[in-house]
């Protein structure tokens, strides 16, 4: 994006582990300031501290799956640096344990509510912001997965809302171009994470058989989402992925 980057306003939410943490330290160290945002206080102080970045971090707690939450959110970034130029539309859960047929109605939810109803509440307070600031406009950065395109076994809820978040992406980027607001995808396979760190003991593959995946580090996926969150407006990457070279993903199941 171009400018002066320090005067550049990203919120990034699920900033307190993986993946989103990893991309707001990127930002951060490129002299954006990053409203954190995330459920739990202390991660998202942690990272803040780790950054060295002062004034220009400011940790929001905040529930994606509650709207008013999520006003919240938006409300303090706005208040504090007094815009919004990038959301990293980040924060996600996996999948419920076991079986689907053995889940809760609630364990269904449960991913629903933040992959996909967080996903979209975020995004709307994103338009609601962006539009009607001035300059006009900022970038969306949708975190979808791989799983966005193509499952792993036992992962329907996961999955379901991961291809979900793909018609947000779409819809929105469209939606957005009135407004210059530009909206993409970064589609993340097995970055060493919390949620990845399974990949290295052995996971089901399509063929019923186990094994042991590679992965990348988390840091080379804030470095795509910074490339990202750098371009100018009149540029988009619609489709971004970034994983393991030799992880089993493009080959047959």
């Amino acid at each position: 994006m171009s400018g002066d980057k320090t005067s550049r306003i990203a919120v990034v939410t699920g900033a307190g582990s993986g993946i989103g943490r990893a991309a707001a330290l990127a930002l951060l160290a490129d002299g954006w300031s990053v409203v954190l945002a995330g459920r739990r206080p202390e991660p998202l102080e942690q990272v803040a501290k780790e950054s060295g970045a002062g004034d220009r971090a400011l940790a929001v707690p905040t529930d994606v799956a509650d709207a008013a939450s999520v006003k919240a959110l938006f409300d303090a970034a706005v208040e504090r640096f007094g815009r919004v130029d990038l959301l990293f539309n980040n924060a996600g859960v996996g999948n419920p344990p076991g079986p689907f047929e053995d889940w809760t109605p609630e364990q269904w939810q449960g991913v629903v509510d933040i992959n996909l109803t967080g996903m979209f509440f975020c995004i709307q307070q994103a338009f609601r912001t962006m539009k009607t600031q001035t300059p006009r406009g900022g970038r969306i950065i949708n975190n979808g997965s791989i799983s966005a395109t193509t499952p792993r076994p036992n992962s329907i809820a996961y999955t379901a809302t991961k291809h979900a978040v793909k018609g947000l992406t779409k819809t929105a980027s469209l939606d957005g171009r009135k407004y210059d607001i530009a909206v993409g995808q970064v589609d993340v396979g097995n970055a060493m994470t919390e949620l990845a760190a399974r990949m290295t003991k052995g996971v089901p593959q399509a063929s019923g058989e186990i094994a042991i995946e590679p992965v990348i580090d988390v840091a080379i996926v804030g470095q795509s989402v910074l490339y990202m969150a750098n371009l100018p407006l009149e540029a988009n990457v619609l489709f971004h992925t970034i994983m393991a070279t030799k992880m089993p993903f493009v080959g047959r199941g």
